[in-house]
Order: structure tokens, then sequence, then C-alpha cells
């Protein structure tokens, strides 16, 4: 056998819970697309076509899943490193926690420079410096030109509502 397969094929119970959790958002999906109104108009194609097209997708996939769980010849998931995990997590809540806060520019850099770091890219003060320019630009595409307002925040009224 190959290197990074179990020894010997027996079921793994992760496939099972991978495929039920698949097979349960594609439920959750057909049912919310049968509330749709289905009128497909002139082309036959009505706005529920879509989603069920993308259940029955994951529907394909969690059958797909569960043979090969049966089968047992899935390769053996490398160990996990928390680290990374921690810093994308820390940017996510340290911008659900800014972003009313502090805006959308200092809220955005921080995901993007915590995120970054979880990736490996060092050091975190570049990252977040990466981030605020690139949070700063998509602001102001958002706010001038497509004139949908995004969390402002009191740089974001400094330059843009000044």
């Amino acid at each position: 056998m190959s290197e990074g397969f179990p020894s010997e094929r027996r079921p793994r119970w992760a496939a099972f819970l991978i495929a039920a959790v698949l097979a349960g958002l594609a439920v959750m999906i057909l049912t919310d697309a049968a509330g749709l109104k289905q009128d497909g108009g002139y082309a036959g194609v009505g706005p529920a076509d879509v989603p069920r097209l993308i259940a029955y997708g994951l529907l394909v996939l969690a059958a797909l899943t569960v043979v090969s769980g049966l089968k047992g010849d899935l390769p053996k998931p490398p160990r996990q490193a928390p680290a990374p995990v921690l810093w994308i997590m820390g940017g996510l809540v340290g911008q659900l926690a800014l972003l009313h806060v502090a805006g959308f520019v200092v809220s955005g850099a921080i995901l993007f420079g915590m995120t970054a770091r979880g990736f490996g890219q060092k050091p975190l003060w570049r990252n977040l410096l990466v981030g605020f320019a690139l949070a700063f630009v998509i602001y102001g595409v958002f706010d001038r030109l497509l004139k949908l307002n995004l969390p402002g925040g009191p740089i974001e009224l400094l330059i843009f509502r000044g």
C-alpha cells in the first residue's frame, strides 16, 4: 500500500459524518427551494432551479463520500496545526468586534493581517499595512463608485465624508 493510507481497510467514521452533513445541507436547500415561486418564464428556468441543482450535487457528493467511507481507502488525515486556525479565527472575531466601532477599514485590516499571518506570512505589521491599504481601496470603491454603504469609523468619516 502507498504511504498515507491505513494498513487495514475499515470504515472511516469521519466520512459518514461528512456525508451526513452534506446530505443535511442538501435537504435544507431543497426544503428552501420548494418554497420559491417557480415561474420559469420564456426560458423555463426559475429561481428554484439553481438551488436544486446545488442540492442534487451535494447529495451525489454525500453518496460518494459514503462509498469511500465503506471502502476504507481514504487517506489518513494529516495532523492538524491549531495555530493557523487560531490566527484566522482571531481575525474573524476581531473584525466582528470592531466593525461597527472602528469601521470597515480597520476591521478589514485586522482580518487580512491575521489571516495572512495564519497562512505563514510574517511580519504581522506588514500584513496589517497591506490589509489596511486593500480595505481602504475596497471601502472607496463601495462608497464612492458603487454608492453602497459599508460600516464607517473615524478614518472613513475623516477621509470620505470630511
